[in-house]
């Protein structure tokens, strides 16, 4: 696979929520809101990127024995800065997304990609696999938080959108609500799929 496939497999084909249903528990948890969706989704790009980088330079080195230790270290490491520059420079999203950052150490998007790719591959194509994987995240939990809150409140990034005599669906602020928008949305991206032969 060339670094553009491996790049572009993570938005449709291989999307971690809408196609391999990963990471579900800061899906549905955090997407209230599309800001929280977003906040969230390049949280974890930016440390599956930077550890898928780090697992291929040292590929070589670390032994089979510990690696997945290892694995763990370099994206707790990285979690760790992430965690910390978002309580410095966004305050207010810290607070929303709360323990869900930390709990990105354990994403299985994360440590799925360092052990079925970055370990076995160049640093270009784990970087290009990082990126492709962690913006398709980013794209399908922006989208999720986008129908949730919409739907829930009205607004969109909290710019009223429907105005003021819409009632809202309160049920989408709530985890029923994400439940039934994530179906209708792995329903909707699996025909669109199947219709455009994108799988």
């Amino acid at each position: 696979m060339n670094v553009m496939s491996n790049f572009s497999k993570g938005f449709v084909k291989e999307n971690p929520v809408f196609r391999l249903v990963l990471g579900m528990c800061p899906t549905l948890a955090v997407t209230g809101l599309a800001a929280n969706g977003l906040g969230m989704g390049l949280s974890t790009t930016a440390v599956l990127v930077s550890s898928n980088l780090v697992i291929a330079v040292l590929r070589k080195a670390i032994p089979d024995k510990i690696r997945i230790p290892a694995f763990i270290i370099i994206i707790a490491t990285f979690v760790t800065m992430v965690d910390m520059l978002l309580k410095a420079y966004q305050p207010g999203l810290h607070s929303q997304l709360g323990i869900f950052v930390p709990l990105i150490v354990v994403n299985c998007i994360i440590l799925g990609r360092a052990e079925a790719f970055a370990s076995k591959n160049s640093v270009t194509n784990s970087i290009a696999d990082g990126l492709g994987m962690g913006l398709g995240f980013t794209v399908a939990l922006t989208l999720l938080g986008t129908v949730r809150e919409l739907l829930g409140n009205g607004t969109i990034f909290s710019v009223n959108i429907l105005g003021s005599g819409y009632q809202p669906f309160k049920v989408f602020g709530f985890p029923p609500g994400a439940f039934i928008a994530l179906g209708l949305m792995m329903a909707l991206m699996n025909m669109l799929a199947k219709k455009y032969k994108l799988e």
